[in-house]
């Protein structure tokens, strides 16, 4: 949607308040291209434009976990192991592969009017850059360029979502007439390659143009350092089995590398690094806010208030638990539980001393900074030492009660990005934490990935090292990490790394996806899990477990007064003694009962995950295919006429 910038409103990289402009500011632009001349020769005009652009790309980002520039839902995360539940392409129930089953992203034609689709955002980019030169030749040259640099990465940006939805698509890269008879404007789906061409060269555009660092009144818009690290994330893409046949060679790899080093090297030298020294420095940069934070490479500023003109985060009310007055709780399945390592970095297996029952024990610091459990201070600004409890019990008539109304499916519970400063008198709903889109740490993962992606297992494991040393990790055996025997096992080391640090900010799924991670298809060429050492998803489920009361059936909680002096605080100085303590009362009072309705289920019955190998890449929805019909539907799919796809996105 298009929204009136004299509004307070907030989007990504921005947080822009009383931006002024004529109340016929829509009507101005309604007509794509069709702009009276004076429109160009305001600072304030322009930047309205620019801001308004950026609220259709980002308005609907309002939690760490959606993906998909424009539409920002959280179906991605719901089809990986972070998430519990039966989305529709992993459904085994269902099958997918009609053009009226494919993705709707694309949008749909070009028309004369204001629509929030991929291909009209791309046409509000196009239109500024045709115009800015031309029509605003007398603004400040830096002002152009600035604004030019934004329209380049936001076109770049949007791209290279539609490449990561269905491969190539139509380059669009000017202003184009809506037309049925206009053979010109029919331009094919560009292959991969040439899609990719064009996203680098529009965020090598956007680097050369923006500034290191902005004016604090202007902190969040992309910078050069922000549009060189995009580059390598799309180069590391590239470089990935799902575009890459040929991934087990090294050109694309040292092409992502080069890319990642050079974002390495300027957003170093921008003052961008790693946050902090320890566990506790690392959840509190996600509570930086509004402002500049060294971790933070692009990033998502909302506002904080029950103002209709604000984007809050909509996060924090989601995994607050009832008795927060929150949503509910996030319940985490017991496949996130079992992945954080150990203490010492090591896989969290019996023989490194792992219990699945005490799974709060002797683990990675960052798993008591992304989950909660019972025992477990987890503070708000009412209540800041707040302790929260989510277990079950029986009464004599074997009816469920649970402790505090917090009904959850799993002994633990995710509280990662909460801050522990927001009301919840009003809800959380209001929460104006901000989102941190593309964090440095994960860049340094990425650079990890290419160096084993060409065999150079000493510089990933030190890049894995670091990513590790800054929670406090101890650095005996390489940060537990071991000593890396092949290229396949590092990469592998890079993607458990990955689901380790980036938890529950939307990047599993591109990984999973881009890696080809459901399963091993050798009439697709996919055999990744196979060479990764990696068990295929499909087949798996997410499981939870209720945490039960052991002893004898009552209606009352069996445990409210026992419990009163149980508090388990990572920050605390007795913090191992703390766990030890909850530990004994777990023994003592609790065990794990398996859940009445699976946390995968179909009408109750329990499933298995089952994703198609067409999935990877979706088709052209057959309203796209019928309104231009010259495209090339996506093999694995049908056209809108049933006849099999004929375009091949993978190189």
């Amino acid at each position: 949607m298009k929204t009136n910038i004299n509004t307070y409103v907030s989007m990504i990289f921005l947080l822009v308040a009383g931006v002024s402009c004529s109340d016929d500011f829509l009507e101005d632009m309604k007509n794509y291209g069709e702009y009276d001349d004076t429109f160009y020769q305001s600072e304030e005009r322009v930047t309205a434009y620019i801001d308004n652009v950026y609220y259709d790309f980002f308005a609907a980002f309002t939690s760490p976990s959606s993906t998909v520039v424009g539409s920002y839902k959280t179906e991605n995360s719901g089809m990986t192991e972070e998430i519990g539940g039966m989305q529709d392409l992993i459904n085994p129930t269902l099958t997918f592969f009609n053009a009226d089953d494919a993705s709707g992203y694309y949008g749909t034609r070009l028309e004369d009017k204001v629509k929030n689709e991929p291909y009209h955002r791309i046409r509000d980019c196009n239109a500024f850059l045709e115009e800015i030169d031309i029509k605003g030749e007398k603004l400040d040259e830096e002002f152009r360029n600035r604004a030019k640099g934004q329209m380049y990465y936001l076109r770049a940006l949007q791209y290279f979502d539609l490449m990561r939805v269905y491969g190539g698509v139509p380059v669009v890269t000017e202003v184009q007439t809506p037309s049925a008879t206009d053979e010109s404007i029919k331009l094919p789906r560009a292959s991969v390659t040439e899609v990719v061409e064009q996203i680098v060269a529009d965020f090598d555009m956007a680097a050369s143009l923006l500034p290191e660092n902005w004016e604090p009144a202007d902190y969040g818009r992309f910078t050069k350092g922000a549009a060189l690290a995009q580059k390598a994330r799309v180069l590391l893409t590239y470089a990935s089995p799902l575009f890459n046949s040929n991934w087990d060679s090294s050109e694309r790899w040292q092409a992502a590398l080069q890319a990642a080093l050079e974002a390495e090297s300027q957003l170093t030298a921008d003052g961008y690094g790693l946050y902090g020294s320890s566990a506790k420095d690392w959840e509190e940069m996600f509570l930086v806010d509004n402002s500049f934070c060294s971790e933070a490479i692009t990033v998502q500023l909302l506002g904080s208030g029950n103002l209709s003109n604000y984007l809050n985060n909509s996060w924090e009310q989601n995994i607050r638990l009832n008795s927060q007055d929150g949503g509910g709780g996030q319940s985490a399945p017991k496949e996130m539980i079992d992945l954080f390592p150990m203490a010492d970095g090591s896989r969290p297996t019996a023989a490194n001393g792992y219990d699945d029952f005490l799974f709060f024990l002797n683990r990675d610091p960052r798993f008591y900074r992304t989950f909660a459990f019972s025992g477990r201070k987890w503070g708000y600004k009412e209540d800041p030492e707040s302790v929260v409890w989510a277990y079950r019990w029986l009464d004599s008539n074997d009816e469920a009660h649970f402790s505090d109304n917090n009904q959850l499916s799993s002994p633990a519970f995710v509280r990662k990005m909460t801050n522990k400063n927001v009301t919840g008198e009003s809800g959380f709903e209001y929460s104006g934490t901000d989102i941190f889109e593309y964090r440095y740490a994960e860049l340094l993962l990425n650079i990890a990935e290419c160096y084993a992606g060409i065999g150079d297992l000493g510089n990933c494991t030190a890049y894995l090292g670091k990513v590790r040393q800054r929670v406090g990790i101890p650095s005996a055996n390489n940060y537990g990490i071991g000593t890396l025997g092949s290229k396949y096992e590092a990469i592998e080391a890079c993607l458990y790394e990955r689901r380790v640090e980036l938890a529950y900010e939307g990047k599993r799924f591109w990984d999973i996806q881009r890696w080809m991670l459901y399963n091993d298809d050798a009439s697709a060429g996919n055999n990744t899990c196979a060479v990764l050492g990696m068990e295929p998803i499909n087949g798996t489920q997410r499981t939870g477990h209720f945490l039960q009361y052991n002893g004898v059936s009552v209606a009352d909680d069996p445990l409210a007064g026992m419990r009163e002096d149980i508090s388990v605080d990572p920050d605390a100085g007795d913090f191992e003694e703390q766990l030890q303590e909850l530990a004994g009362f777990y023994t003592d009072n609790f065990v794990l009962e398996e859940l009445i309705t699976p946390m995968d289920n179909v009408n109750g019955d329990p499933v298995q995950i089952d994703w198609k190998q067409n999935y990877y890449i979706q088709g052209l929805n057959s309203s796209v295919l019928t309104q231009n019909d010259w495209l090339e539907q996506t093999i694995g799919w049908k056209d809108a006429s049933g006849a099999d796809g004929t375009y091949d996105y993978r190189e």
